[in-house]
């Protein structure tokens, strides 16, 4: 294995993650791609380029290398009109490899539907096989609708249905992942692996809680609820808002030491009303208990995780659920929905609780008996930090590329 050609066409890894459609997909590509290139092997990541200012080639690391492909307006396009572009896509990334000589990649590794229907042109172009990852399914999402969120259109369900097909391998990021491929789009369980996302334990780490604190002047004894991701439906940061709302109903006294930062911005359908978070809170009286704080970079999202009491994920659905994880390697409890991939990252009564429901009363419940519960809190930071050393890059780069290899070995079989 020497060349990879890894495509990422709606979000670049270089993308702050919790802006706009950035968020775990974009540090998934990016980790990914720097432990391969450790390993000796070139990464090109294809992406669409949203800016004029952009250099066609931006290194990302010895070994990495973000390719900006233009393709349609730089900026006003939004994902779901990203379909129209696919063609012309397709035709710069091909003719960014016929420039080298024949056989450069060895692989192709699409992230997303949208790319992936770019990587099954790839793989019949180039004559390598394609693996592909889902990341998110509109099958599973529109099972698990936020309330007022947009359903997935038919032609993206169509359009994964062929990429599915298409992929010589399919990585799902759980167990659960690959049976929902399996059950939902038919895939053979033969081409499916799992292969669980990691965590930078070198950046996500326990650092000193009052240090942090002092620094991002939260107050020493406070119960800090953080929640951090992208301000959308799916998120569910208003479930974690209508927890508080209800915590404070029934204790009132926990007001003065209650702070619930909210750390990301808005994306997807919650582009619509970008500030009915905000509003959501001044209805609820939160005011003065919410803190809005812009999306931050990684050493900066550890120790937001590191001075919180807790980190809430209450999502409506996550393929894997990596803030979670990267919570929990620095040794804060989660509490987050039993859903999707969460229940295989967050291990319940143990590194943290799993709260069946988006109910508001039963997330206070939640919630309290971590704040208030002091023994069951030092137990679950201790799970924390063994349940995180499961996940980490290098080994989901090892595991990635005994995929390749496999989908190689196949491909050679059939030719």
């Amino acid at each position: 294995m020497r060349r990879v050609a890894m495509v990422s066409l709606h979000t670049s890894p270089l993308d702050q993650p919790g802006t706009g459609d950035a968020g775990g997909m974009n540090v998934y590509v990016i980790e990914l791609a720097r432990r391969m290139a450790a390993r000796g092997i070139e990464v090109d990541i294809f992406t669409r380029a949203t800016s004029s200012l952009l250099d066609p080639v931006v290194s990302a690391g010895d070994g990495v290398r973000v390719r900006h492909i233009h393709a349609g307006p730089f900026e006003g396009l939004s994902k779901g009109e990203l379909p129209g572009q696919l063609c012309v896509f397709a035709r710069e990334v091909l003719r960014a490899e016929a420039s080298q000589p024949v056989g450069h990649y060895d692989v192709v590794h699409s992230h997303y539907w949208l790319s992936g229907q770019v990587g099954a042109l790839a793989r019949d172009r180039w004559g390598v096989p394609l693996v592909h990852s889902m990341h998110t399914m509109a099958k599973v999402k529109n099972a698990a609708l936020a309330l007022g969120d947009t359903p997935e259109p038919d032609a993206r369900i169509i359009g994964e249905e062929q990429v599915v097909e298409a992929a010589d391998m399919l990585i799902a990021n759980t167990e659960l992942e690959a049976r929902q491929l399996i059950d939902l789009y038919d895939a053979e369980p033969a081409r499916v692996e799992v292969v669980h996302p990691g965590v930078d334990l070198d950046v996500f780490r326990p650092y000193d809680q009052a240090t942090v604190r002092a620094e991002l002047g939260l107050p020493a004894d406070a119960a800090v609820l953080l929640f951090a991701g992208r301000i959308q439906p799916l998120k569910a940061p208003d479930v974690l808002l209508r927890a508080v709302a209800e915590l404070l109903s029934q204790s009132p006294e926990l007001r003065s030491r209650l702070v619930v930062p909210v750390v990301g911005g808005p994306s997807g359908s919650g582009l619509e009303h970008p500030e009915s978070l905000a509003q959501l809170s001044s209805e609820l009286g939160l005011d003065g208990v919410v803190r809005f704080v812009p999306p931050v970079a990684q050493d900066q999202l550890a120790r937001w995780c590191s001075a919180a009491t807790l980190v809430a994920v209450p999502s409506y659905n996550e393929s894997f659920g990596l803030v979670a994880a990267e919570a929990q390697a620095t040794g804060t409890p989660v509490v987050a929905a039993a859903v999707g991939g969460l229940t295989t990252v967050v291990r319940d009564g143990h590194s943290g609780l799993l709260v069946d429901g988006h109910e508001p009363r039963a997330w206070a419940a939640a919630l309290r008996r971590v704040v208030e519960d002091d023994a069951l809190r030092l137990r679950l930071e201790g799970g924390a930090l063994e349940q995180a050393r499961q996940f980490s890059w290098e080994r989901t780069a090892e595991r990635t590329l005994a995929v390749y290899q496999q989908a190689r070995a196949e491909l050679r079989e059939t030719v």
